[in-house]
């Protein structure tokens, strides 16, 4: 099921496409004073869900908009299968950059990657911040119809032109596999 961890494990910022920067704060870490694993989970989450509503058109229904189906983007995307690989700590203070990429894409379903990295993507002299990721993680969505639940039979392009702009294609490159679904 899994691929060579060693690959992933020497992932760098330039495997990714999408940029973002997480400020840590003093509830991240745990009592071994290095970010908790739910914290990673969360970023995972943060990361993917911005992109989708900045880049790829999927505009979140707000809690005024409960029991509407017609509110928002026809489509949801349900995570089916989520891991992270963790390889060194990070630690309140330090800002961690997340990088996306995606490095499957199906017809009703994707598979994310996130890479987690020390510092910003430059220090304050502007040199560039260590290069290796520090974890991996990541999750598979299934896109499906806000209100049936069923998959859809095809994404909207701009979802998928979206999606594209971040796909990175190398079978060799080696990342987690997601059990294949159904949908």
């Amino acid at each position: 099921m899994a691929k060579s961890k060693s690959k992933i494990s020497a992932r760098s910022r330039n495997d990714y496409r999408y940029f973002q920067t997480y400020r840590t704060r003093w509830s991240d870490n745990d009592q071994y004073s290095h970010v908790n694993n739910s914290i990673y989970y969360h970023l995972i989450d943060s990361i993917v869900n911005t992109y989708l509503t900045e880049r790829c058109g999927c505009i979140p229904s707000t809690s005024t908009d409960a029991g509407q189906s017609n509110v928002g983007n026809p489509l949801i995307g349900l995570v089916v299968t989520s891991y992270c690989s963790f390889f060194a700590p990070l630690s309140f203070p330090e800002p961690i950059t997340l990088g996306l990429r995606v490095v499957s894409l199906g017809r009703s379903s994707v598979s994310y990657e996130i890479g987690f990295f020390s510092g910003s993507s430059t220090d304050s002299e502007g040199q560039k911040e260590e290069d290796t990721a520090k974890a991996v993680g990541g999750y598979t969505h299934v896109f499906v119809d806000r209100v049936t639940r069923r998959p859809v039979k095809v994404m909207s392009a701009e979802l998928e032109d979206g999606l594209r702009a971040v796909l990175v294609e190398n079978k060799d490159e080696g990342h987690i596999d997601s059990p294949k679904s159904k949908l």
